[in-house]
This record gives C-alpha cells, sequence and structure tokens, in this order.
C-alpha cells in the first residue's frame, strides 16, 4: 500500500443518508481527511450529523463552496439522480469526488463526468467498493486469463434504493470486476429479468460475451431468502471460487494438479476403469492469498483512503471514471436488452 502524505484534505459528504452517513463517520477519523461539512436538504439531518462530527451543516453545493471555500474533495452520495448535477458542480469549482456506484443515472451523463474531470485535471473516483474486498485484489492480481466467469449476487429485500432497478442497484458491482476480468471488448448481450415490487426489475440474468471468448453469466436478486455473494472463474490455467460476503476464496492452480491430471489420462488411454478413484483426494486447493494490509481494513475505509492518496499524491484512482462508465454503459445495455425480451405465456407444450 501507498504511504498516506501527511497532507491532511479538508473533505465533505454529499448527502448524508445510510450511505453518505458511513463516508462521514469514516472520514471523520481518517487520517489524510478533516471533514469539514456535510451538504443535505434535510436541514434537521445535515445539522444532527453536523453536530456528531463537529463539522459544518449545508443545504446546498453553493453554501458549501461559500462556507468552506478551501475544501478540496468530496464525497457523493446523494441519489443517482442528482450525481450528475452534484459532481459536475463540483469538478467545475475544481474539487475532487467520489461519487458512489452507479457514476451518473445514463451513460450519457456518466461520460461527461469522465470527460469534463479529465479536461479540468480533478480526480473523479466511483465508489465500485467491492474492488477494495481483498478477495477481489487477490484474484485481480493473478495471471488467470478467464474463459467463464459466473457471477451470483442475491439477497432479501431491504426496500432500499427502489428508485433503480438490481442492475443498476447491485449487479453493477460485478459488472465492474467481470469487465475488470476479462480485458476485452464486449461483443454480445442476452439478458432477462422479473420486476416484482415497483416498476423496475428486481430480479435479473445475463450474459455477457467478450472478444477474446469469456463468456460470464451474473445474476442478481433482491428477492432471495438468504444472501449469497459468490463469483466462480474458469482459466486454463486454473479455477477460482471467491466468497465476496466472507472475503475469503479457494484457488485450484492446473499447474499444481498436473500430475493428478497425467494418471487420470494414462489410465483412460489405457482402457482403466477410474469409478474407484477419489476425485476429491487428489485436487490440491489453496486458499486465496490476501494481502494482510487489506485484510484489516474494511472495504468502504480502503476505498476513502485510496481515494485520499489520489488527491494528495495527484494519482489515478483505483476505480477511475472510465471504469464506472464502462459499467454504468454495460448495466444500461442489459436493462434495455431485458425490458425488450419477450416471452408467450399461452405456448403450450405439443403433444403428438
Amino acid at each position: 500500500m501507498v504511504a498516506m502524505s501527511s497532507a491532511t484534505n479538508p473533505v465533505a459528504v454529499i448527502g448524508v443518508g445510510r450511505m453518505g452517513g458511513h463516508h462521514a463517520r469514516i472520514l471523520s477519523t481518517l487520517a489524510g481527511a478533516r471533514l469539514v461539512a456535510v451538504v443535505d436538504p434535510d436541514a434537521a439531518r445535515a445539522d444532527a450529523m453536523a453536530q456528531k462530527y463537529n463539522c459544518q451543516a449545508c443545504a446546498s453545493i453553493d453554501q458549501l463552496l461559500t462556507l468552506t471555500p478551501k475544501v478540496k474533495a468530496a464525497v457523493v452520495a446523494t441519489p443517482t439522480a442528482f450525481h450528475h448535477a452534484t459532481a459536475s458542480a463540483l469538478i467545475d469549482r475544481g474539487v475532487h469526488c467520489l461519487v458512489e456506484k452507479p457514476l451518473a443515472a445514463t451513460p450519457q451523463l456518466a461520460r461527461q463526468l469522465a470527460e469534463g474531470a479529465a479536461a479540468r485535471n480533478i480526480i473523479l473516483q466511483v465508489g465500485h467498493t467491492e474492488r477494495f474486498n481483498p478477495a477481489v485484489q487477490a484474484v485481480l492480481t493473478m495471471t488467470l486469463p478467464p474463459r467463464f466467469i459466473d457471477v451470483h449476487r442475491v439477497s432479501p429485500m431491504t426496500f432500499r434504493s427502489l428508485d433503480v432497478g438490481v442492475v443498476l442497484d447491485m449487479m453493477i458491482h460485478d459488472l465492474d470486476i467481470v469487465l475488470t476480468l476479462a480485458k476485452s471488448p464486449l461483443t454480445r448481450l442476452d439478458a432477462t429479468g422479473v420486476a416484482v415490487i415497483g416498476p423496475h426489475e428486481d430480479v435479473a440474468q445475463a450474459r455477457l460475451e467478450f472478444e477474446s471468448g469469456c463468456v460470464a453469466n451474473l445474476t442478481a436478486s433482491r428477492l432471495a431468502l438468504r444472501t449469497e455473494r459468490r463469483l466462480r472463474l474458469f482459466s486454463e490455467e486454473g479455477f477460482v471460487s471467491l466468497d465476496y460476503q466472507n472475503r475469503d476464496g479457494v484457488i485450484i492452480r492446473r499447474s499444481d494438479n498436473q500430475q493428478a491430471l497425467d494418471e487420470v489420462r494414462q489410465a483412460l488411454s489405457q482402457g482403466q476403469p477410474l469409478s474407484g478413484m477419489d476425485y476429491s483426494s487428489m485436487v490440491k486447493v489453496d486458499r486465496l492469498n490476501l494481502a494482510p494490509d487489506a485484510v484489516k481494513q474494511d472495504a468502504l475505509t480502503a476505498e476513502l483512503t485510496s481515494f485520499l492518496q489520489a488527491v494528495a499524491q495527484g494519482t489515478p484512482p483505483v476505480v477511475d471514471a472510465w471504469a464506472g462508465l464502462a459499467a454504468v454503459e454495460t448495466a444500461h445495455k442489459i436493462v434495455e436488452t431485458l425490458k425488450s425480451h419477450r416471452w408467450e405465456k399461452s405456448i403450450r407444450p405439443v403433444i403428438p
């Protein structure tokens, strides 16, 4: 991990609902940050948060920049519909931003933010917190060109974020990671989904095909009876099973199992029966090698620390605006595809 600069950045949090409250709590104690203000149109909520963390309460961006003109960085944790307007106002005034996922409500607005930040040399990081999961970080450092990726992210309904569907609410985490792992242009996309609670999809399944030949299946649901967050990666070089929730995983490397594979091939070539072989005892399984520093921090703290480092040192953020844009573009392609998906309810099996 890169050492934090000794400089302390004046930071504000815009939108102090559930996620903004977590950001404010962490920033109030994090080295390299000085929480100077919280912004929320709900005056009572802003005042309560300001008193709790001994900072200024503001009702708008204009008031923030008037009362705390030296603010250097801000976390945008407003509802998605306000990401573009809020981040644009901050970027135009030279304030570095961490914008909660998704970067913006549409690909067009997300691109405007990415291009605006680049033109003004502003750090714009996107809050894809799962990138800071130590198990994810371990997989991203490996040389395992994926051939197939299978992802499940399901949980019971929390009745939050119902202004967007499950794709922009939950699946977008995995889209960011799959796009990062695939490292290849998307060539085909199929998707279907079901809306149960409101107008937006609550269950969705997508299949992505990449120019490299990699295929990814992603399933997301906020109507499950239990929580499961898993990713499995199949490569010619090995297999990884990653547990997002427990921040852990296992890897089976082809090179570590070459002898067992050779024995099976030899037995097959000689026509020997294989039913007596114990497959599980033949396979060498290792736990993912997690970085100690990554394990010590929760993902949100690691994300904010990384953002402050990028601001202090003027270096690119781990999850930059272009990655955020790619996730939003893919998410919207999925949403549009599942909207156009049709099935005929009246079809009955043909009985000869």
